[in-house]
């Protein structure tokens, strides 16, 4: 297994010089100079066919060309990048089960792994949904993909993944369960289907792929939770001791934000209070209740006066916002069409900058992607008929970066903390402490002044360790036929961005390169 020498790489919050010592993994990832990886609106039934695409062939990693089975370490001059913890993401959907022909837990995984992320949270909206209700119908749609599998649920299908399909993902994932039964909003879910799957819930009982994805979080995704639910879902939510994640709106028509642009295009209009009126009703719920709320994608200027009310108040409420809602307002529509339709929408210039100011002021607690792949063929149906949403996993940083640190918003350490340390927390996880890990595994017979170093294929807790290898300053151009994602739909591809993850590492070990 080769081992790989970063020399003289910085620590994000200390700026401490070390060198790194880290293993490749059997399974590394390597974005080779060639070929995209993956192909774009292409049906990917079979999973060990979409590993084999979605990795290119492991002949060269690193820039002295030297395979993974090289018994010799490969130097690399690090001066100038940057290791953090590695980035988390509370909201990404892999349409696994039953919609694979957009993504699937593969080619997912391989995207997070490609911008940097160690650990994500996939959202309930799968198919059949992820309600931890028994399968009874096999004709319904995605149920023969989660039965063929040997699972009668979606969540046991998506816990053992990879043995059930016999492959290895490169990043780690939590499950987040759904708020109702189908996720139709009609009747709350049943904690007796998912209540086991918990942390802490009979774990000695679990096998080692169910500790490993546990349920941590309820959700609705895709749509807020119903009224007619909304206290059993609070109930439930606050009994279970999860967190409730909620898409903050509510609309039965309009398909983008309401103001000139959707005027101009003839579409109906969607406004803003929708939003507000998600926000201001879970307020009051978890002034009543207690129960921890997280708001998603956040996107307007009166729905962030009211979360910041409401932390002033003390309740427990956290926020997160997408790169889009900070690059782009509703005017993108204009040039990129439905590429740029998404739930919310995008709004207008002022929530737009009031995004940017909320995230500045620290009323955003995190950035999340709300990865949502859909077919370009799906996407050119136009404004009425097309899906909501965008990829964002392999653009993310550094989109955040060309927005919030290009523009003098926030610093270099301030955003990687808003898409790791924060979002991991949020998560349940610990981020990896990188001057405690120092501390820990530095030689205390080394010279004083000596330089540290950080030996990753030494270290006593390989489990605890994901990390990121930065190059802050990396000016770039997003290409999205070169993502790992089987999805193609994003309004950044031609963008000239600044900052890009060069390196992940997963459990200790080197888990993608682009180096």
């Amino acid at each position: 297994m080769t081992t790989i020498v970063f020399h003289g790489i910085s620590v994000w919050d200390t700026d401490e010089i070390i060198d790194l010592k880290v293993e490749a993994s059997p399974n590394l990832l390597v974005e080779s100079p060639t070929a995209p990886s993956a192909i774009a609106n292409e049906d990917h039934s079979d999973p060990s066919a979409i590993a084999n695409e979605a990795q290119p062939a492991p002949s060269v990693i690193l820039s002295e060309g030297r395979s993974p089975q090289s018994k010799d370490p490969i130097h690399i001059d690090a001066t100038g990048l940057t290791l953090a913890p590695g980035f988390a993401d509370p909201h990404v959907h892999f349409r696994d089960p039953g919609q694979t022909y957009k993504e699937s837990m593969v080619s997912g995984c391989a995207a997070a792994a490609s911008g940097g992320y160690t650990n994500v949270l996939i959202m309930p909206n799968t198919v059949p949904a992820m309600d931890g209700a028994t399968i009874t119908d096999p004709n319904a749609p995605g149920a023969k993909e989660v039965l063929d599998a040997g699972y009668d649920n979606v969540i046991d299908f998506l816990q053992h993944y990879e043995a059930a399909h016999n492959v290895t993902l490169p990043v780690k994932y939590d499950l987040c369960v759904c708020a109702s039964k189908g996720r139709d909003g009609h009747e709350a879910s049943d904690p007796d289907d998912w209540g086991r799957y918990l942390p802490g819930v009979d774990d000695e009982e679990k096998d080692a792929d169910q500790l490993a994805h546990p349920v941590t979080a309820i959700s609705d995704d895709g749509s807020a939770v119903t009224p007619e639910i909304l206290d059993q879902v609070f109930a439930n939510t606050r009994e279970t001791g999860l967190y409730l994640i909620e898409h903050c709106e509510h609309h039965d028509t309009g398909a983008v934000n309401e103001g000139p642009v959707s005027r101009k295009l003839g579409v109906p209009g969607i406004p803003e209070d929708t939003e507000l009126n998600i926000v201001r009703r879970d307020i009051d719920k978890a002034r009543e209740t207690g129960v921890h709320v997280h708001f998603q994608h956040v996107s307007t200027a009166i729905s962030f006066e009211a979360i910041r009310a409401a932390k002033a108040e003390g309740l427990p409420i956290t926020c997160e916002t997408a790169p889009h809602y900070l690059a782009l307002c509703d005017e993108a529509l204009l040039e990129y069409g439905t590429l740029a339709k998404m739930n919310p929408p995008l709004r207008g210039r002022a929530d737009r900058l009031a995004t940017i100011a909320a995230v500045a002021d620290g009323t955003v607690d995190l950035l999340a992607t709300d990865h949502a792949p859909h077919t370009l063929d799906e996407k050119a149906l136009g404004f009425l008929e097309a899906p909501n949403g965008i990829i964002g996993l392999e653009c993310a940083y550094g989109v955040c970066h060309k927005v919030l640190v290009d523009g003098g918003h926030i610093s270099d350490a301030r955003l990687i903390e808003l898409m790791s340390v924060a979002p991991a927390r949020l998560m349940g996880h610990t981020p990896t402490d990188i001057t405690a890990l120092l501390d820990r595994e530095t030689d205390a017979s080394r010279e004083p002044d000596a330089k540290r170093v950080l030996d990753l294929t030494q270290v006593a807790d390989p489990g605890d360790v994901d990390l990121v290898v930065l190059d802050t300053t990396a000016e770039w151009t997003v290409e999205p036929e070169r993502f790992h994602s089987q999805a193609r739909n994003t309004p950044f591809g031609g963008w000239r961005v600044t900052g890009r993850p060069l390196a992940t590492i997963v459990d200790a070990a080197l888990a993608f390169s682009r180096l």
